[in-house]
């Protein structure tokens, strides 16, 4: 059962949430909250798997509350949903620890498959905003010099927010073989996680053109 917290100021996006989640196979919302500052003072307590996050938020900022969020629980995932698709949103969010950036626009089954896949790793992300990611790649067109050609293969679909078990599938390696290269890339890039990779990458922090 994949415990989840929804912070929204809009109560019916609360409870549609709510809904959802409830009237869903392996999915329980636990908690809702009208904005950062009663998720801060009542997220320790309850400790979902997931909180589903607007970025615009009254009170405190969305990326403020990450931040806070994850200094002290950092294992909880928390997945941007919003009608906010920008890039300096997008990558403020990002940068501050969400693991996932949705639009409100998206379908109910794809939000659920969202959660279940940022619970197992991975770092879902809208079409449009994972094509933001991948511009913002593509338009550096970086090398970091120590990066293998797998690597870096590698790198641009964690970009794009597939797991290890997509990546695995789409390079016809195994998932060990993806933990083995991203243990790599982490060491090489001087990061922890995937995302201060994601991070690094679209910032173009530390690279070179071809």
């Amino acid at each position: 059962m994949i415990s989840v917290a929804i912070v929204d100021e809009q109560r019916d996006v609360r409870e549609g949430l709510q809904n959802l989640l409830n009237s869903a196979e392996g999915f329980s919302c636990i908690a809702t909250y009208s904005d950062g500052e009663s998720a801060l003072k009542n997220i320790r307590r309850v400790r979902p798997d997931v909180i589903l996050m607007d970025i615009d938020l009254p009170i405190m900022s969305g990326v403020e509350c990450i931040k806070s969020i994850k200094n002290h629980l950092p294992d909880i995932e928390i997945v941007i949903l919003t009608h906010l698709t920008d890039d300096d949103h997008i990558f403020q969010a990002l940068s501050a620890g969400a693991s996932g950036y949705l639009s409100k626009s998206i379908f109910p089954s794809k939000l659920l498959s969202a959660i279940t896949e940022v619970v197992n790793g991975g770092a879902p992300l809208n079409m449009d905003v994972a094509r933001r990611v991948v511009m913002s790649f593509n338009k550096n067109k970086v090398e970091f010099s120590q990066i293998s050609k797998r690597e870096s293969e590698v790198l641009e679909l964690l970009c794009e927010g597939h797991n290890y078990k997509n990546i695995a599938r789409t390079l016809f390696i195994s998932p060990n073989t993806v933990r083995f290269h991203l243990k790599n890339i982490y060491r090489k890039l001087h990061v922890n996680s995937r995302h201060e990779a994601v991070l690094k990458v679209t910032s173009g922090e530390g690279v070179r053109n071809f």
